[in-house]
Formats: structure tokens, sequence, C-alpha cells
């Protein structure tokens, strides 16, 4: 058993794919909605898994370098190709090095837009 939490954020940016044939090749832009579920055993004294305050501050620190940026420019998506997938996995591994022992990160979804998103879930299969 354990707790989940689901915090969104959002921010605008522009990227374009490599090694991409179709219009997505091109520079564009998208507000990105980013979905983040943490989980854990534990709750602390107060009877939180952790404060909502303290999830959307750590999700912020986390997308601000990427919020009205060109994402081919900022590492490490100006070696790794920015698709949604990448990002939602850079996401959660950038998030999970942020938070306390005993809670970790189950998913992060990435949304380009209302109806296309990729979503890096810990979960096994």
């Amino acid at each position: 058993m354990s707790y989940e939490l689901f915090v969104t954020a959002e921010f605008s940016a522009a990227h374009s794919l490599r090694n991409y044939k179709g219009k997505c090749e091109h520079l564009h832009g998208h507000n990105w909605r980013v979905d983040l579920r943490l989980e854990g055993r534990r709750l602390n004294r107060t009877g939180l898994l952790l404060d909502f305050v303290e999830v959307k501050r750590i999700l912020a620190e986390v997308l601000d370098p990427f919020d009205h940026a060109y994402l081919n420019e900022v590492p490490p998506f100006d070696r790794l190709n920015p698709s949604s997938e990448n990002l939602a996995r850079i996401i959660a591994g950038a998030v999970a090095k942020r938070l306390p022992r005993g809670i970790r990160v189950a998913s992060v979804t990435c949304w380009e837009s209302a109806r296309c998103a990729a979503t890096y879930s810990n979960r096994s299969t």
C-alpha cells in the first residue's frame, strides 16, 4: 500500500525534433503541461506524504530552465532530442534528486497539447 500525490504545472517552450521527417523537425512551440505523480508509504507527523507547497516548489525549480526557452539549446537537450518522452524522463530524474528519502516519482506526463502526451513511469509492467 502507498500514498500518491498529483501536481500539475505548465511552461511554454519551443523545440525542433532532430532526425524526424515531418512538420515537427521545424522550430515550433507548445504550452506544455506536466503532470507529476509521487508515491510513498509513510506519512509525516502532520499526516502528509509531502506538503503540496514543497512539491510545487520542486517541480517549478526543475521546469524553470525550460520556460520560454528553445529546448534544443538547454542541457541536456542540446545533445538529447527534446521529445515529449525524453522531456518526461529528464523531469522525473531531476525531481527524484530533490525528494526526501521514502518518496519517489511514480510518473511524469508531458502534454504537448490537449490531445498529445507522453508518460515516463517508474512502475514495472
